[in-house]
């Protein structure tokens, strides 16, 4: 089993930026790839950015591409996603994943999930 926990949400007005960290406790996942959703209210969850198992493979959401960087410090179990330029729309509750050793960019492929952080950033 593997339990993550996000932190580092809160409220940043528009242009501002916001660190995300993901903890993961259980067992490790530095075999897995991860990755980072969101989901607005009342839309669906969507992917925002994933991670190879080694950091060596990324790839963002169209929306966060050049804006988001998703990293990873296998040593130490974390996963980061650094948020710059932050946009209204970009206004959600953000959730770590763990998967498989193959990155992924759909909810499927993602076995475990932390509870969420929320983002708001105000215009």
């Amino acid at each position: 089993q593997v339990q993550l926990v996000e932190s580092g949400g809160g409220l940043v007005q528009a242009g501002g930026s916001l660190r995300l960290s993901c903890a993961a406790s259980g067992r490790t996942v530095s075999g897995s790839a991860m990755g980072w959703f969101r989901q607005a209210p009342g839309k669906e969850r969507e992917f925002v950015a994933a991670i190879s198992w080694n950091g060596r493979i990324t790839t963002y959401a169209d929306s966060v591409k050049g804006r988001f960087t998703i990293s990873r410090d296998n040593a130490k179990n974390l996963v980061y996603l650094q948020m710059n330029s932050l946009k209204p729309e970009d206004t959600a509750v953000y959730y770590c994943a763990a998967g498989s050793s193959t990155i992924g960019l759909s909810r499927s492929e993602y076995g475990y999930w932390g509870q969420g952080t929320q983002v708001t950033v105000s215009s």
